[in-house]
């Protein structure tokens, strides 16, 4: 691919102001037009040493406001960042519905420079690249827009740029010894920019190879590429808002629909999606025992145990930088309080951190969903645990219509992918489901009505989303069933009993912490 390209490119002066003349005030318009739609933009800078990205990305920003955009240059990952899964410098990175950002380099380093520098192994490749396209996935499903720029040039003349530099002291620092042995091993590394090229060229986020030895000419080109990108999806974001305003004006759309007919042996959810009959349906939920139980006497004694085992084994993790996620859902009022404290009350309360999460703030609804979960993933060494988690996307926003059909449909493969790259990155994920019968439920509410201490935690709508019981049960059982993995298991507390349910989620905590520890021993033995 890149040893077919025609570096010999060109454009005059003369031709090249006229070009620009036009496209510069049309990426200004373009950018206020992504702000008023609310189109997210990401521009991502790769290419050769010395190609010129810091340059041309100075070009690109004399059109934009540099109220609306933010430029990143991403170099050697910092300490912080490499207790982290390597997207997540990216994540928190991203920019907002309606803002750009670009990146001077970007996660393309890990199978790039990184890689021929042998800090990315072998093994780690597939894994690098699977979470690379799965984040570019994940976010144009999304709305946002991603343009990937290859600055091309050969190794010649990348050498006479670098000699340049060399000669003055005030640019001989931009040249590092790894730019040197790249160019000297030229052809090596031209294979690894062509191998990463053929695999992240996607349909939802292809390459623009932009010819970069004169650089008017990659300015030119450039600007073309990112004005042609953006006309599109503001023509589709107009489109769009003329739909939805006909819709509201009460224009009926053309189509089909799905009729609710006992022939059918199904009912029309109000999610749009088809509830079958219980019989042809798989239930995690019903195989819960719920009749399980511990008296107080034997709950003291196994907790103070399990208590004792999770204050030392949370030094463990600290020492070995082990991460921990800990995910915790149920139904209202089903002791994911109560299992929370037990669990924390004798750890290093410098070591974890409990994020309870409510309903997404303005800030966090102009990004993708997932956002501020990533943000909030622990470093290395660190326990996080999540009161309410990523899965509201499958149950609460599904059933209740804050997220079309679509986006639910696909965000159980986006929660999988997430969660992949946590454990890849060496992180324990464990998720909890406390399960309570209806009835345990309604006792549990009336109970907290009674307690003025307790009547803060009961609300009416509480009460509404007993209506909804079967609807979140149908739910609940297809999230289980599609997001437990051997990486990120889910794990069923059976919790009409409350004593049963906290020394569950403590055993199951300490035990895989155990069982990780005994893994890495085992493997250093090796």
């Amino acid at each position: 691919m890149l040893e077919k390209l025609d570096l010999t490119k060109s454009l005059g002066k003369a031709e090249y102001k006229e070009k620009m003349a036009e496209l510069m005030p049309k990426l200004g318009e373009l950018q206020r037009e992504c702000r008023e739609y609310g189109i997210p933009v990401m521009i991502a800078f790769e290419g050769y040493g010395a190609s010129g990205k810091g340059v041309q990305i100075g070009e690109l920003i004399k059109a934009l406001d540099p109220r609306g955009f933010e430029v990143y240059a991403v170099k050697n990952e910092t300490e912080e960042e490499r207790m982290h899964p390597f997207m997540w410098r990216f994540w928190t990175k991203m920019p907002a519905k309606g803002r750009i950002a670009i990146y001077d380099s970007s996660w393309y380093r890990k199978v790039l420079i990184d890689r021929f520098e042998k800090k990315t192994k072998k093994r780690e490749l597939a894994d690098a690249y699977r979470s690379i396209c799965s984040f570019e996935e994940q976010m144009t499903s999304d709305g946002m827009v991603i343009i990937k720029i290859f600055l091309a040039i050969d190794k010649k003349e990348q050498k006479k740029r670098f000699d340049k530099l060399m000669d003055s002291k005030e640019t001989a620092w931009r040249v590092s010894e790894g730019d040197l042995k790249r160019n000297k091993e030229f052809e090596k590394y031209q294979e690894v920019n062509e191998e990463m090229l053929t695999r992240t060229d996607t349909e939802y986020a292809p390459w623009n190879i932009v010819e970069a030895v004169d650089r008017r000419f990659a300015a030119a080109k450039i600007y073309a590429v990112v004005a042609q990108t953006l006309s599109e999806k503001v023509e589709e974001a107009r489109k769009k808002a003329c739909k939805e305003k006909d819709k509201k004006d009460g224009k009926k759309e053309e189509g089909t629909s799905v009729k609710n007919t006992p022939e059918n042996k199904a009912e029309l959810m109000s999610d749009g999606s088809i509830r079958q009959d219980k019989k042809m349906k798989e239930s995690i939920l019903g195989k819960a025992d719920l009749r399980l139980t511990y008296t107080k006497e034997e709950y003291k004694a196994r907790l103070a145990k399990l208590q004792k085992k999770m204050e030392k084994l949370h030094g463990e993790l600290y020492r070995k930088r082990i991460p921990v996620v800990l995910g915790f859902e149920g139904w209202d009022a089903g002791g994911k309080g109560g299992a929370i404290k037990r669990l924390t009350e004798k750890m290093d309360p410098r070591g974890f951190v409990v994020h309870p999460t409510a309903s997404p703030n303005d800030i966090e609804k102009a990004h993708h969903y997932l956002w501020r979960f990533w943000v909030d993933m622990p470093k290395a060494g660190h326990v996080t645990i999540f009161d309410r988690t990523w899965y509201g996307r499958v149950m609460v926003e599904r059933i209740e219509g804050f997220c079309s059909r679509q986006e639910w449909q696909r965000a159980y493969k986006e929660i999988n992918d997430m969660e992949k790259d946590l454990a890849d990155a060496g992180a324990i994920v464990l998720k909890f489901w406390m399960q309570i019968d209806k009835d345990e439920q309604a006792r549990r509410f009336s109970a907290r009505q009674e307690n003025p201490k307790k009547q803060w935690k009961i609300t009416d709508e509480d009460w509404r989303n007993r209506e909804k019981w079967e609807q979140y049960e149908e739910a609940v059982d297809e999230m289980l069933i599609r997001t437990s993995t051997p990486y990120a298991p889910w794990i069923v507390v059976e919790g009409n009993c409350k004593y049963f349910a906290r020394i569950k989620v403590l055993e199951t905590v300490v035990e895989a912490i155990e069982k990780r520890l005994d893994k890495d021993m085992e493997k250093n033995k090796k």
